[in-house]
């Protein structure tokens, strides 16, 4: 079985700096606490409209972390350019929409095979692990290992939202995935909605080796603080696995 890793993404601590305006709380000081804390990655999400995420935020991160960056990016070609100057451990491609309050769903990698192509291939021939969000879908899987991915995360949203049947039922098609994900020869990464309570039967799913969890543990450091969030996060992990 797969050591897990815990990715911490820090996005909702800038989301809260951005309230306010000026610098308190400080995205990176929170990265360098879950460092602490057991985190085993940082991701951060640049968005086009910067409405958390800044590009100073990144440029201080990778300088300053020794934590492998997952760095959240759109297509396009202004993120392309930051990427490739930042020179992240990861970049994970994940769709987005200007109305959106966060990521709805996964990439559609079957429809936007060829527009999504160049930037794999770009990411790539610079040397970063490129990782591409999507639903848990054999045809998404397919097409991303024809693109050359390094990664797919698939998106955890509808089970982590479902209750009942309806969860397991979702629950069933996230370890389907990951195990087409593993035959095909891709690394299997999960995240969106995770919590305390629904961590343990996807951590439990063998053939995934990262999850990336950011709101519910910047919401629950309000309340107990940042590290012993992701200290406890990391236990029921350890505990599902």
């Amino acid at each position: 079985m797969h050591p897990l890793r815990l990715g911490v993404n820090i996005d909702h601590v800038a989301t809260i700096r951005n309230a306010r305006g000026g610098a308190h709380p400080d995205p990176v000081r929170a990265a360098l606490i879950a460092a602490e804390a057991g985190a085993d990655g940082i991701t951060a999400h640049l968005r086009e409209d910067r409405r958390h995420i800044s590009d100073a935020d990144i440029f201080r991160l990778k300088a300053a972390i020794a934590l492998p960056l997952n760095l959240e990016m759109a297509a396009t070609p202004e993120m392309l350019a930051i990427a490739l100057k930042t020179r992240p451990n990861a970049c994970c491609i994940v769709p987005e929409k200007r109305q959106e309050i966060t990521t709805e769903g996964g990439l559609d990698v079957v429809r936007d095979r060829a527009y999504l192509k160049p930037y794999v291939e770009e990411l790539l021939a610079a040397g970063i692990r490129v990782s591409l969000f999507i639903d848990p879908e054999s045809a998404q899987i397919e097409t991303s290992k024809a693109l050359n991915a390094t990664i797919v995360e698939l998106h955890t949203g509808m089970y982590c939202h479902a209750t009942g049947q309806g969860q397991l039922k979702e629950l069933k098609r996230i370890q389907a995935a990951s195990t087409l994900s593993e035959k095909l020869g891709l690394e299997c990464h999960a995240g969106h909605g995770i919590s305390y309570d629904t961590v343990g039967p996807i951590a439990a799913i063998p053939e995934i080796v990262e999850l990336n969890i950011g709101h519910f543990l910047i919401g629950e450091a309000i309340f107990t603080g940042l590290a012993p969030a992701i200290a406890e996060m990391r236990r029921r992990m350890d505990a599902a696995r």
